[in-house]
């Protein structure tokens, strides 16, 4: 994170080095969320994207490869 001080890097190096993170149990968090891959988007595209993965309840890659296929079925007809 580039806009933290060094204490807070330290801080937050103290707090994951003595305990554990936990993973959400709705499956929501980032890396509980299954199927994800992280690709290069601009942060407005990745805004939308994950606005539209949560409230669907899919993954990123899901909406993705969804909107691929619509967009490819298209083309070829």
């Amino acid at each position: 994170m580039p806009d933290m001080t060094d204490e807070e890097y330290d801080a937050l190096d103290e707090r994951l080095t003595r305990t554990v993170p936990t993973l959400g149990p709705n499956g929501t968090g980032f890396f509980s969320r299954k199927g994800f891959q992280v690709v290069g988007l601009d942060e407005e595209t990745a805004k939308i994207l994950n606005a539209k993965a949560v409230s669907s309840g899919k993954t990123p890659s899901e909406i993705v490869s969804s909107m691929l296929r619509k967009e490819l079925s298209t083309v070829n007809q």
